[in-house]
């Protein structure tokens, strides 16, 4: 006599599996609520308790932690001492194992406090399905109601092979470490730079058509025990998005959400190649897009630009003017959608900006994974460090220059003027390169009166001289160089003020 073991939660599709199974000349154990949707489908399971003669007990904590249970899965079918083994201790071998897990991360999502989820942690199921995974040569374990229908297939067709036993095992392993890092991350919280060992758990969302380039297979994967921007969008119109849309979508959440549109403005980002190229913040939406285009109308084609406030029609009509890739924003008219409804290719994405962002951020290299806090902070230190003092609009897009200098890449120096972009220099090996090509690739740009961010400290007096030389203003900058009075005596000199921040802002 062959058993197949099935004790589910959820329970879409199995009935139907075990009719099958039924029919092709299989026994049932069951347990609880399986075993009672089994026989209330017209099936006659026999109880786990009953075969392994011993009451589930503990308000059902032990069921199946039994070694008639776990030595009917786990014993060699070829070895004699195991076959001599299970037939003293009265064993029948459980030839396919049916099993998914008790809903601990739905509980973790609902909020459930921490007795509803300790509850909600399966130690029978994670047990019961890596023994059936160890033991794939001679078992076969389910742990996915997509695969019923082909496991039936294949067991009429006596095709349930080594092969497909072992993909049903791979899965099975892949499921239960998910878990465990569900629960694992739920009882680490923040500690997470303080812990010895820390899984990931991630679900596979779909594949992609390609990676950063086309010949670079891809995937998109969501880690359900973080919310971030893009956890919850909905899309309105558009092609899927692609690995690059996704990775430059990020950038302009990121850096769109900096902004209070209540005390700061609206915040339009145009991102291309994960890198800001036009940046502003009006109280009027339509000038706020005007704005982040003029700060950059050759590089903002083909781009991205998020929006964290609500897109009427004016700023759609303004916007398919363009090609733009993605327009992201926290919401949009109806109007407006009607108008985009012209460029159907457009990727309109409706965001919920009111979501906390992530507190840690991650990079991988080359087999190492590095772990960081969020870089948040842009006035850690504030500290006026020359005689001449910014004003309050001045300090106003000081801010606004740093928040934006945090997204590009360093070193990274950001120029700003009445709340838009007018140059962005990033991912030079030396700062004043940086600076260098603002004022190379913009000639005809008036920057008198701007405001100029750093990511990291002046290590000379250089970017003060050349930033006066072209009439800016005002600087922030964290300080820390030990030329930190070079510069400080070249704003003097210039009648420019500059401040420190004590925080570095580096984006690699």
């Amino acid at each position: 006599m062959k058993y197949a073991l099935l004790s589910v939660t959820d329970k879409t599709g199995i009935v139907d599996f075990a009719k099958g199974l039924v029919e092709e000349g299989f026994s049932l154990l069951s347990t609880g609520g399986t075993l009672k949707a089994l026989k209330e489908g017209g099936l006659d399971p026999l109880p786990v308790e009953d075969y392994i003669g011993f009451p589930e007990i503990l308000d059902g904590r032990v069921k199946t932690l039994h070694p008639k249970v776990h030595g009917g899965i786990l014993f060699r079918r070829e070895d004699p001492s195991h076959q001599a083994t299970v037939k003293d201790h009265d064993i029948h071998p459980i030839d396919l194992v049916c099993i998914n897990l008790y809903p601990f991360e739905e509980k973790l999502k609902e909020g459930q406090p921490e007795e509803v989820l300790v509850e909600n942690i399966d130690i029978g199921g994670p047990s019961m399905i890596r023994s059936a995974a160890k033991n794939f040569r001679d078992v076969a374990v389910v742990t996915q109601a997509k695969d019923y229908e082909e496991v039936l297939e294949r067991i009429r067709e006596d095709r349930l092979d080594l092969a497909y036993r072992r993909d049903l095992a791979r899965k099975a392993f892949s499921l239960t470490a998910y878990y465990d890092a569900m629960i694992s991350r739920y009882f680490i919280g923040d500690e997470v730079l303080d812990v010895d060992y820390i899984t990931y758990g991630l679900k596979r969302d779909s594949g992609l058509r390609y990676g950063e380039n086309p010949a670079q297979g891809a995937s998109l994967y969501t880690d359900p025990f973080e919310k971030s921007f893009l956890s919850d969008f909905v899309q309105y119109q558009g092609k899927e998005l692609s690995f690059n849309n996704i990775n430059d979508l990020n950038t302009a959440l990121e850096l769109a959400a900096e902004f209070d549109p209540e005390s700061e403005g609206i915040a339009s980002v145009a991102v291309k190649h994960a890198t800001p190229c036009g940046v502003a913040l009006d109280k009027d939406p339509l000038r706020a897009y005007q704005k982040s285009f003029q700060a950059d109308p050759l590089s903002i084609f083909g781009g991205i630009v998020a929006f964290n406030g609500v897109i009427d029609e004016d700023v759609a009509k303004e916007m398919t003017q363009i090609f733009l890739e993605v327009v992201a924003a926290r919401d949009f008219t109806e109007a407006a959608l009607e108008v985009f409804k012209a460029k159907p290719n457009m990727r309109i994405l409706k965001i919920d900006f009111d979501r906390d962002l992530l507190d840690r951020d991650m990079k991988w290299a080359s087999g190492k994974v590095l772990i960081q806090d969020k870089d948040k902070d842009v006035e850690e230190g504030y500290e006026i460090v020359t005689k001449e003092k910014p004003t309050a609009n001045e300090n106003r897009d000081l801010t606004f220059a740093m928040k934006v200098a945090k997204y590009a890449r360093s070193n990274a120096i950001v120029i700003v003027k009445d709340g838009r972009t007018l140059g962005i220099g990033g991912g030079q090996t030396s700062r004043i390169w940086a600076l260098r090509n603002i004022f190379t690739n913009n000639p005809d740009r008036d920057f008198t009166g701007a405001a100029l961010a750093s990511d990291a400290f002046f290590p000379f007096d250089d970017c003060v001289t050349l930033a006066a030389e072209h009439g800016v203003k005002t600087i922030i900058q964290p300080g820390g160089s030990i030329r930190d009075e070079d510069s400080i005596k070249a704003c003097d000199a210039n009648g420019m003020a500059m401040v420190f921040t004590g925080s570095r802002h580096f984006r690699h």
